[in-house]
C-alpha cells in the first residue's frame, strides 16, 4: 500500500546550514512530521507561478502558515503592521489552491493557509486584530504563542476531530473578517472565526492555529485519511519492482 503524497507549499527565505548562508526554499519540519507520522508522504513545493500541473501527481495539498498575504490582492489597504509582501509566494500558492479546488483535491490550510482559502472564496481579512478585538491574545509577541478556547459547529469536520470544544495555540495578527463562500465551523471565545470548511467538497478545511507546532496529530490524521480516499486504499507502484 502506497502512502498518499501530500504537496506542502514552501517559501523562499535566507537560511543558514552547513557552509551556506543563502536564499533557500524552506518549510518548517513540523509540517513534514505531521504528514509522515500519520501515514502520508510529504513533497515540498517551492514557489512557482507558472502552472499547477504538479497537482496531477499529488493526493492532497497543505498550505502552511507564514508571512501576511498582500492586502492588495483583496483590494484592502496595507496596515503599518503588515509584513513585507512576498508576491511570488502569494501567486504560487493561489495557483496551487485554485488547481486543487478544480481537481477536488483535499486541502488543509494552516493559519495563513486559512486566510488564503477565505480570500479564494471571496472573503476578506481583518488586517490587524488588536484594533478589532481590543487585545493581543492571538499574538502576544513576535515568536510567542497565545492560547485560547474554541467552540465548533456540530456536524462539522472540526467537531468530528475535536468534539464540541478544545484549546489551541495562536500566533497571528490578521484574521478572517468575511469568510466568503466558506462555512465557519469554529470560533474562539472572543468570536473570531478560527476554522472554516467547504462542506460541498471532499475535504477543504482551514484552521487559524498551528497543529504542527503543538504536535496535534488528530487533524493531520483526518486530512491524510481524506487524501488516501481519493484513489482507494491501494495504489499501483510508480515503478515496476525489479
Amino acid at each position: 500500500m502506497s502512502r498518499p503524497v501530500i504537496g506542502v507549499a514552501a517559501y523562499l527565505e535566507q537560511a543558514r546550514w552547513n557552509i551556506w548562508d543563502a536564499r533557500a526554499a524552506v518549510i518548517h519540519e513540523s509540517y513534514v512530521r505531521g504528514i509522515s507520522a500519520n501515514g502520508g508522504r510529504a513533497v515540498v513545493l517551492p514557489p512557482d507561478d507558472v502552472d499547477a500541473e504538479v497537482l496531477d501527481r499529488l493526493d492532497g495539498l497543505l498550505l502552511p502558515g507564514g508571512v501576511d498575504i498582500d492586502p492588495a490582492l483583496s483590494g484592502q489597504a496595507r496596515h503599518r503592521e503588515t509584513d513585507r509582501a512576498q508576491p511570488l509566494r502569494d501567486a504560487g500558492e493561489r495557483l496551487l489552491l485554485r488547481g486543487a479546488l478544480q481537481r477536488d483535491l483535499p486541502v488543509l490550510g494552516v493559519c495563513r493557509g486559512l486566510q488564503l482559502l477565505a480570500l479564494e472564496y471571496g472573503g476578506t481579512l481583518h488586517q490587524h486584530l488588536p484594533e478589532v478585538l481590543g487585545h493581543t491574545g492571538h499574538c502576544p509577541a513576535e515568536g510567542v504563542f497565545g492560547e485560547h478556547g474554541l467552540e465548533f459547529v456540530p456536524g462539522s469536520v472540526m467537531a468530528e476531530v475535536y468534539g464540541p470544544r478544545t484549546r489551541v495555540n495562536s500566533h497571528h495578527h490578521q484574521g478572517i473578517d468575511d469568510p466568503g463562500g466558506l462555512r465557519v465551523t469554529g470560533r474562539s471565545d472572543d468570536g473570531l472565526a478560527e476554522a472554516a470548511e467547504d462542506p460541498a467538497r471532499r475535504f477543504v478545511v482551514g484552521v487559524q492555529w498551528h497543529p504542527e507546532v503543538s504536535g496535534d496529530d488528530a487533524l493531520f490524521a483526518r486530512f491524510i485519511t481524506a487524501c488516501a480516499s481519493r484513489t482507494g486504499p491501494l495504489r499501483p507502484p510508480a515503478v515496476p519492482a525489479l
